[in-house]
């Protein structure tokens, strides 16, 4: 069962999300939960313990920090990623978002779907800089990292 069952943003140092953002974020966890891989690998100098995990994602000291717990509160694993690969690009996904949000209201269907093709572009350039960040940490499969880079996203919004 190597595999997140619960997820927990801290992000309480962070502004109140947008009905946009929240409604990504509520998607993203939804998604990530009824289907997920996450796999932390074998340790020469200690056990892992097996999943199902609990993951707690925050920004602390400018860093992402994946705190990784079994279903039982037992440490897993813990580590920080410099947020310096994650920021350009979250910088454009933002962007293209908030493109493709004002293009709904007010655009045809062909120009939304062009904007669209972009933002899923976007998305998935994220999601190949997170599953490279967690390489030799955790191995992940291509629809956790684009479910798990929206999140990181929402705690980028403020940080």
């Amino acid at each position: 069962m190597s595999r997140i069952s619960h997820i927990e943003l801290d992000d309480r140092a962070l502004p109140p999300p947008t009905p946009e953002i929240e409604q990504e974020r509520k998607v993203a966890i939804f998604d990530l939960l009824e289907d997920n891989s996450f796999v932390l690998p074998k340790r020469e100098d200690r056990v892992v313990p097996e999943g199902p995990y609990n993951l707690n994602l925050a920004i602390r000291d400018k860093r992402l920090v994946f705190d990784v717990e079994t279903e039982s509160h037992e440490k897993a694993a813990e580590f920080h990623l410099s947020l310096g690969p994650f920021r350009q690009v979250v910088k454009d996904y933002f962007q293209i978002c908030e493109s493709y949000f004002d293009a709904v209201k007010n655009l045809p269907p062909s120009q939304i779907e062009t904007i669209d093709m972009a933002r899923r572009g976007i998305h998935n350039e994220g999601s190949r800089v997170l599953q490279e960040r967690l390489e030799g940490k955790a191995a992940i499969d291509t629809d956790t990292a684009r479910r798990l880079f929206t999140l990181i996203c929402v705690l980028h919004f403020g940080g």
